[in-house]
């Protein structure tokens, strides 16, 4: 009886990887899926629950894909597999919003990775400013039910595990200035200007 292994045609290592990957998630084995995305704003790290979208990070500016996955491993599950099958909605959804395609997004997404309280209430009253607005760090600790937490209001959308489709991009400093952003303001600008806003 030989105990070398199967040949495997060319390309076909990643098929049974991603075969693999997919009977790990649909068997509850994998608690977490993630996909790479390249995107005009740097190569995006997506991961996914079984309830929705819980991450998308900047791959560089979040210390590479292992330091992303180390994080997510620590506050949700270590059962992480890639599966881009998985996260072809959301993908798809980032594609076409890039592409000038897609003002709103429709994916489900899991606020697993949020604070809670305030900085959760702040998160869902950044997704209702519309594709192409702005508003103000102080108008959004209003919405989000504390005019006056306007810096707390600021360190929650910096801390964000969802942007772009949680768009902190459009929280602007009061006078008009950008504010900060957790990726960098070139690619606040970049996004800002995705959406049609002249960002200066």
């Amino acid at each position: 009886m030989s105990l070398n292994p199967p040949e495997i045609a060319p390309g076909e290592a990643a098929a049974i990887a991603a075969r693999t990957a997919a009977r790990a998630a649909d068997e509850g084995i994998a608690e977490v899926s993630y996909a790479l995305l390249d995107a005009p704003v740097g190569r995006l790290v997506l991961a996914a629950t079984s309830r929705g979208l819980v991450r998308i990070a900047y791959e560089l500016e979040n210390g590479g894909l292992d330091a992303v996955l180390e994080r997510i491993a620590r506050r949700l599950s270590p059962r992480i597999v890639e599966a881009p099958a998985r996260l072809d909605g959301a993908r798809r959804e980032l594609q076409e919003y890039f592409d000038g395609e897609r003002r709103e997004f429709g994916v489900a997404l899991d606020f697993a990775l949020a604070g809670g309280g305030f900085a959760r209430r702040v998160l869902h009253a950044a997704i209702e400013i519309p594709f192409g607005a702005t508003s103000s760090y102080r108008e959004i600790a209003g919405a989000a039910g504390s005019p006056n937490a306007y810096r707390a209001a600021g360190n929650a959308l910096g801390a964000n595990p969802l942007p772009i489709v949680v768009p902190c991009h459009r929280v602007l400093a009061s006078g008009g200035g950008l504010g900060g952003y957790t990726g960098g303001l070139e690619r606040k600008r970049l996004l800002l200007g995705v959406e049609g806003r002249d960002a200066g």
